[in-house]
């Protein structure tokens, strides 16, 4: 019984060892700070990727959607979502995508959610609000309670259709002012969130600095309110890393991201605190795994029909040296910056 003891023993040390042998930069960095690899706390969030179909084709996009994407989650995928939230009853339900109002299942999902009283906000690029196919989606939002959390990369046009697209800052324009109409931004129970992107290969500014230029900037040029800016940092991975390394900057940028490097982030990290669900029913740690096809692993079930609260909340989270981004800086989540 020693000696089996004994044998399982080196057994693990073994694979420990093997394990941070193949370990990569930022995991490295980690293990060198809290001698432990990156693992997850809760489920406070459980996120969504319902499709990478897209009208845009922005260019610091990391799955790169655009209109003729076809991945797009089923119902049978979003049923086993509905299951799975029941019995974790997670703090918010967070959906995304390309562009969530295009998987034409998505009021149905919703609705569904709202009805099992799940917090629920969705990650809206606001010119897809305008199109003809979507003249009821913004009284839906507001009928259902539904937070948003619009994509709106700066307050002027010129940092803005460079990034997204000719005509696309006036058509935002006018998406948030149809918002605020409704309510959005200025009633308690409808929340309206922008989020910044960095036109280039440079980190966000501090988040509060810029949400007062933002909204001094929205409320005096064009009566536009919201409650919340997120800075997100520009990941180098998928579109954005194609521009990188067409502009020769790759190289400079990563190092950016690994000189700014801010343990104070770690706590905070949204992977360590959220399960993603891809399109397909693949479970990811964070929507830019998703976009690299990194799926959950190091022991713990990578698809929705198998989720394990108790498995996946205590999970060892799956990193890449992309992971520098979320920590340069005031770090960076989807729910924003992580250090004052």
């Amino acid at each position: 019984m020693r000696r089996a003891c004994k044998d399982v023993t080196e057994r693990r040390k073994v694979i420990r060892q093997s394990q941070w042998k193949n370990m990569n930069d930022f995991e490295s960095k980690v293990q060198e700070i809290t001698r432990s690899c990156l693992k997850a706390c809760d489920i406070g969030t459980l996120q969504v990727n319902v499709g990478f179909r897209c009208n845009h084709q922005c260019t610091h996009c990391h799955i790169q959607a655009t209109p003729e994407r076809t991945e797009m989650m089923d119902w049978a995928t979003m049923q086993h979502v509905l299951d799975t939230a029941r019995k974790i009853q997670p703090k918010l339900i967070d959906i995304t995508g390309g562009a969530p109002e295009l998987n034409p299942l998505l009021q149905r999902f919703v609705r569904s959610l709202r009805e099992n009283r799940h917090n629920v906000q969705v990650r809206t690029n606001l010119t897809v609000l305008l199109q003809p196919t979507m003249e009821t989606m913004m009284n839906f939002y507001r009928d259902t309670g539904v937070k948003l959390v619009a994509s709106f990369p700066c307050y002027t046009k010129k940092n803005v259709d460079p990034v997204r697209g000719d005509g696309v800052f006036e058509k935002s324009i006018e998406a948030l002012n149809s918002l605020n109409a409704i309510g959005y931004g200025s009633d308690p129970s409808l929340k309206l969130d922008l989020v910044y992107n960095p036109a280039g290969a440079f980190l966000p500014p501090e988040q509060s600095s810029l949400e007062s230029d933002y909204r001094k900037e929205l409320e005096a040029n064009f009566g536009i309110v919201f409650n919340n800016l997120i800075t997100l940092t520009n990941m180098p991975i998928g579109r954005f890393l194609q521009l990188l390394r067409q502009q020769n900057q790759y190289r400079e940028y990563d190092r950016l991201l690994r000189e700014s490097f801010n343990p104070k982030t770690l706590d905070g990290l949204m992977c360590r605190h959220q399960v993603e669900v891809g399109w397909d029913g693949t479970l990811y740690d964070c929507d830019f795994n998703l976009a690299l096809q990194l799926p959950i692993s190091c022991g713990a079930p990578s698809h929705i029909t198998d989720f394990s609260l108790a498995t996946h909340s205590s999970r060892r989270i799956v990193t890449g040296n992309h992971c520098f981004g979320c920590t340069a800086g005031y770090g960076s989540s989807c729910g924003g910056a992580l250090a004052g």
